[in-house]
């Protein structure tokens, strides 16, 4: 499957997940800190599941809105999505990611909004790129 690319954009990490990430236009730079749950100080800083969680929420925004683009129901003002990660070692080894996604759609009866969300789901890159991966859980809240 082939990707026609309309923006790219870069960002390099130092020193890990102790370190710090920053995008190579200079726009975002973000100080990073291991939560203690995986080993870590804990601390100021973000984590790489925080910075997921931010992008995938706001992806996934983005693709309800186009969805209602094309005929669905108009997104709310007020909508959110919160976007929660886990990370944990995996029963064949590793680490493993999960994902779930609660969305809001004030407004909108739970009929629309399932099938708002459901569609958003087929549409958004960040639930392209973890289709089969990851299990990714959608609520309407």
């Amino acid at each position: 499957m082939s990707t026609n690319v309309l923006y790219r954009t870069s960002a390099t990490a130092t020193g890990g997940r102790d370190g710090q990430s920053a995008t190579d236009d200079g726009s975002l730079s973000v100080k990073l800190a291991t939560p203690r749950e995986l080993g870590g100080a804990g601390g100021a800083g973000n984590n790489p599941e925080q910075l997921f969680a931010a992008g995938y929420s706001a992806c996934f925004l983005g693709a309800m809105k186009f969805v209602a683009s094309q005929g669905g129901p108009k997104v709310p003002v007020d909508t959110t999505v919160q976007a929660t990660v886990g990370i944990g070692p995996r029963s064949e080894g590793g680490f493993g990611l999960e994902v779930s996604l609660a969305v809001s759609l004030p407004g909108l009866t739970r009929e629309e909004a399932t099938a708002l969300v459901d569609k958003a789901h087929q549409v958004c890159p960040y639930s392209n790129a973890t289709r089969g991966n990851i299990d990714v859980k959608l609520s309407v809240v």
